[in-house]
């Protein structure tokens, strides 16, 4: 093996690459596309939503509850409906997010210590978005109710007889939960790092690919293959400049991550290379795969996204793989993608290391040697 062919191979690529337009642009837009949408456009977190208020009560309490509701800063009462057709006509509209409804005799009802309830109407088109709102709505009843239940009970004792105080033996059960690796709910801290895994993957594989297959379009890897450039040079010298690149990326992401959308940083950034190195060893043997069953560029392209999608959707980017149907979790281990997505939301928010993420480590080398060994091999034997 001649490493100064090599060389000369991998300084050709990249000026042909940052020589292109399409190249060049292909290089910047899909990083910043995808950190600009899913840093700042989508966006799973209900920090304030629109409820219409349903009073059917009308007395002190009922309006203390829509205090309770006004004054926690996570719900703006947009509309008053007097009847169940107003409101339903309110959730049809998509004027209101959820309608909270006050049942007639609340107030008598709390006063005499008697069971009661307050019903809430949630739309539920978005899934995610509706037990949200669902959540919140029954954390300020429940605090609401508390704080009655401690009036009634000093009441009571106030109003005891002289011989001394009465106890009340109220029963009471409280939860508090505490959020640890991403306490503030932010959807942004969960999106953004699982970005830096579909960035390396989608730009190094289509990359990979397309050099190869722009070879056989203008008729250069005719020249190549007569050239005293070996077989395995030549794999070497058109893999290692996007492997460059796919690194790159990482550290693109990861100062945006950390300068921009101020994602916590709490793990081995030693660790976090050398897991994308063993991913990029994966993408790498993809992109030769499609460089070897495809003729032209657009072929090219299109295989990429034929197989980029359905290892995005499997990886646990936006759904959770153990809401995923058992077949499918099954499939899921077979995705580079899921175990480094695995690695990075570690390393970024939990700071584990390789004494947590060694079996993801270890099946990222794993399919890493073999994708890529199988990969250059039939990429060889195309050229023999």
């Amino acid at each position: 093996m001649n490493w100064e062919r090599i060389f000369v191979l991998l300084r050709k690529e990249l000026k042909q690459a940052l020589r292109e337009p399409r190249m060049r642009v292909m290089l910047v837009m899909p990083p910043l596309l995808q950190l600009i949408i899913f840093g700042f456009a989508v966006n799973l977190d209900v920090d304030h939503a629109s409820i219409a208020w349903m009073d059917q009560d009308r007395s002190p309490q009922s309006r203390e509850l829509l205090a309770a509701f006004t004054g926690s800063g996570r719900f703006e009462v947009v509309r008053t409906p007097a009847s169940e057709r107003e409101a339903s006509l309110v959730l049809d509209r998509g004027e209101a997010q959820a309608v909270v409804r006050v049942l007639p005799g609340f107030g008598r009802d709390l006063l005499r210590a008697r069971p009661t309830e307050v019903q809430v109407l949630v739309d539920g088109t978005n899934s995610n978005t509706a037990q949200l709102i669902g959540s919140q709505t029954r954390a300020i009843v429940q605090r609401y109710a508390s704080g009655v239940l401690a009036d009634w009970q000093r009441q009571k004792l106030v109003g005891a007889t002289a011989d001394g105080p009465v106890r009340l033996a109220v029963p009471r059960l409280a939860s508090e939960p505490r959020v640890w690796f991403n306490p503030e709910l932010r959807s942004r801290n969960y999106f953004v790092p699982g970005v830096l895994v579909n960035i390396i993957a989608l730009i190094t594989i289509m990359l990979t690919s397309m050099a190869i297959v722009r070879e056989k379009e203008i008729g250069t890897m005719e020249q190549l293959m007569v050239s005293p450039v070996r077989p395995l040079e030549l794999v070497l010298g058109k893999t290692l400049p996007f492997a460059l690149v796919g690194i790159f990326d990482l550290f693109l992401v990861t100062a945006a991550a950390l300068i921009i959308f101020k994602v916590p940083f709490r793990g081995s950034a030693a660790f976090l290379l050398a897991s994308a190195c063993l991913f990029i060893l994966s993408t790498l043997g993809f992109g030769l795969f499609i460089s070897t069953v495809s003729r032209t560029q657009q072929q090219a392209m299109m295989s990429t996204f034929f197989f980029f999608q359905p290892a995005f959707m499997l990886s646990g980017f936006a759904f959770p793989i153990r809401n995923m149907p058992e077949a499918v979790q099954w499939l899921t281990l077979i995705n580079p993608n899921r175990y480094f997505l695995e690695i990075v939301r570690g390393v970024f928010l939990k700071g584990s290391g390789f004494d947590v993420h060694w079996p993801q480590f270890a099946t990222l080398a794993v399919f890493g040697v073999v994708i890529l060994t199988l990969s250059a091999a039939r990429f060889r034997k195309r050229l023999d």
